[in-house]
């Protein structure tokens, strides 16, 4: 049986950091990426990552503040969130995807296969 377990979200001042994990077992992946839903938004993306040769894509609104790495011998994907704002506070959603997928398409919700139940993040100004 495949799982995603999400553990780390809590609730921050502005410009503190988090670190997000993600627990995978059942299964190898390709890619492992990390979205987030805000109240009354769509869910979007946040970063990926390759499990084979840990290359890596962000969202814009991240890049340079967040990061995403792999604790091999855990299998466990991590999400090192610095300098958060107010605007970061969403639930996070682990997930992963069977195929390899193009760097192109690491954003796509509908290429991911496996979703974790989310850990919710809320920055306070």
């Amino acid at each position: 049986q495949v799982q995603l377990v999400e553990s780390g979200g809590g609730l921050v001042q502005a410009g503190a950091s988090l670190r997000l994990s993600c627990a995978a077992s059942g299964r190898s992946f390709n890619v492992m990426g990390w979205f987030r839903q805000a109240p009354g938004k769509e869910r979007e993306f946040v970063g990926a990552m390759s499990w084979t040769d840990s290359s890596g894509s962000y969202a814009d609104s991240v890049k340079g503040r967040f990061a995403i790495s792999r604790d091999y011998a855990k299998n466990t994907v991590l999400l090192q969130m610095n300098s958060l704002k107010p605007e970061d506070t969403a639930v996070y959603y682990c997930a992963a995807a069977s195929s390899v997928l193009d760097y192109s398409r690491y954003g796509r919700i509908a290429d991911y296969d496996y979703w974790g139940q989310g850990t919710q993040v809320t920055v306070s100004s």
